[in-house]
């Protein structure tokens, strides 16, 4: 009795397919490994753009793409624009400093009396004044004299209006403070006394 006992083996259990509760009702087909989780939602796919619609996206991109260029472009030059244009005041406001000095020159030296022997701190003054003037040179700074020149209100500034014999109106008779110029701007217009007709002629 005891060998058929052994002999005997008990049968597998068999694996049930487990669901919610692990039971598996009469008649419903056991999930497999790749059954979707139950309430799963997959999104719809999204429709690919035919080429009618794909060339109007290139032509609004590459519109796009186009303005920005332009308007990098643009921006560009105008800072190099506004570089240039304050590089410029900084050194003509240097300059115009250095104009102003040589003024105060030419005043000292203009009362100082004429004489064959003159003293040496006038010639030092002298000496200073024209490598003031060497150095503005070389900067482009041009001093003007427009006496016996027609006015120019872009260079000039007319200060008073006189008749003065032989001189035909609307020409500089004299200079009341020098004018300066760099280039074709007026760094500083000069200050003159413009002939005009005599009383009587039109």
């Amino acid at each position: 009795m005891s060998e058929e006992r052994k002999g005997r083996r008990a049968p597998p259990p068999q694996e049930q397919p487990a669901g919610s509760d692990g039971i598996v009702a009469p008649g419903e087909p056991a999930p497999g490994p790749d059954a979707a989780v139950v309430g799963e939602v997959r999104p719809a796919g999204i429709a690919a753009a035919g080429p009618a619609e794909a060339g109007e996206d290139a032509a609004v991109l590459r519109d796009r793409w186009l303005r920005a260029e332009a308007d990098l472009q643009n921006f560009r030059r105008r800072a190099a624009r506004e570089r240039e244009e304050t590089r410029r005041s900084a050194e003509e406001g240097v300059m115009l400093e250095l104009i102003a000095a040589l003024d105060d020159l030419d005043r000292a030296l203009s009362t100082v009396p004429e004489s064959d022997s003159p003293e040496p701190w006038t010639e030092g003054v002298r000496m200073v004044g024209s490598r003031l003037v060497e150095y503005l040179g070389r900067q482009g700074v041009v001093m003007l004299d427009p006496v016996g020149q027609p006015f120019d209100p872009v260079f000039h500034e007319a200060v008073l209006e006189m008749a003065v014999p032989d001189v035909a109106p609307g020409h500089v008779t004299q200079v009341l403070l020098r004018g300066w110029r760099r280039g074709g701007r007026a760094l500083r217009a000069a200050r003159v006394v413009v002939a005009r007709a005599p009383d009587g002629e039109a």
